[in-house]
């Protein structure tokens, strides 16, 4: 099947050479087109992915429909993405929107395309730096016909059982934004605990007991392996990790979310207010952690100590 791929950051490559390697015929762009050849030259890709220099180019190159996946900063990037393929696509063509844009805009964005007979469908990807090796993790919403005819991109693009068609426009963002909530809790709960146990009197090794709490216990994860390689890697004190923890945005709505549904949820509230105050105060070690994650799931880059 033939797929774009707009935006080459490190989701959008890794998608790319996921769906080429899956058998299916990549038409790639990126802003720097430097980046794009250099992922086409790639023999792994055996001549799957297509260079496309311009926007304009995929309504030429592609055949109808076409399935355009927009992977850029969500907000002003995505809408401006947008903007300009429906400026372009013709009647049936799909726009995918696999960014972390927030529900209300992933609804407005299918009912503007609407008008001009463009289909959409909005993807929520987890799955990071990781996602071209493991697969990406993907929650669907817009129409049931839409998605069942990408659905083929999509079931290569996930690990197996790693797909859902969640239902109207705007629901794939939504699971995904509290995807996002849950993962931020998540993460607090391991900075803390590894927190006391950094603290304690006894000479731990944090790394073995990440992985022995691997193999078993209630609280094994992938989140919990990743903190396992942060501890390998960079010893017990996290010395050259700043506990600075940024956020994209999904927390911040998750919880708006919550409360416009009288929905109590402290647990991801309370750690996304730990991730601000992480940026106004000497970092404490669980800080370090969250920071340690973030860099092993997602690639984010650690804020320099200095």
């Amino acid at each position: 099947m033939q797929v774009a791929i707009c935006g080459l950051g490190r989701m959008g490559a890794g998608m790319a050479r996921r769906a080429a390697r899956g058998g299916h015929d990549v038409f790639a762009w990126n802003r720097t087109e430097s980046v794009t050849q250099e992922v086409a030259a790639e023999p792994e890709n055996e001549g799957r992915i297509s260079v496309v220099g311009s926007i304009e180019q995929l309504a030429e190159l592609m055949d109808a429909p076409r399935h355009i996946v927009v992977s850029v900063p969500s907000g002003a990037a995505t809408d401006a993405m947008i903007e300009q393929l429906a400026g372009i696509l013709k009647p049936g063509d799909v726009i995918i929107d696999s960014g972390n844009s927030r529900f209300h805009d992933s609804k407005r964005h299918a009912e503007e395309l609407t008008a001009n007979r463009i289909e959409w469908l909005d993807m929520g990807v987890s799955g990071g730096v990781w996602g071209l090796e493991v697969g990406f993790c993907a929650m669907l919403g817009g129409e049931r016909a839409t998605f069942d005819r990408f659905e083929p991109v999509v079931r290569t693009l996930a690990p197996e059982n790693g797909y859902l068609y969640c239902g109207a426009a705007g629901a794939g963002h939504y699971t995904k934004m509290i995807h996002n909530g849950i993962e931020y809790g998540m993460m607090q709960a391991y900075g803390e605990g590894f927190d006391i146990l950094h603290a304690s009197d006894y000479d731990l090794d944090l790394a073995a007991i990440a992985n022995m709490w691997n193999n078993g216990s209630v609280i094994r994860s992938w989140l919990l392996e990743l903190a396992g390689n942060a501890f390998e890697r960079e010893g017990n004190d996290l010395e050259k990790v700043h506990g600075w923890v940024a956020d994209s945005g999904e927390g911040r709505w998750a919880v708006a979310e919550a409360i416009d549904h009288d929905v109590p949820a402290p647990v991801i509230t309370l750690s996304l207010l730990q991730r601000f105050r992480s940026r106004r105060e000497p970092d404490s070690y669980a800080d370090r952690v969250l920071a340690a994650l973030r860099n092993e799931f997602g690639g984010h880059a650690i804020k320099d100590r200095g």
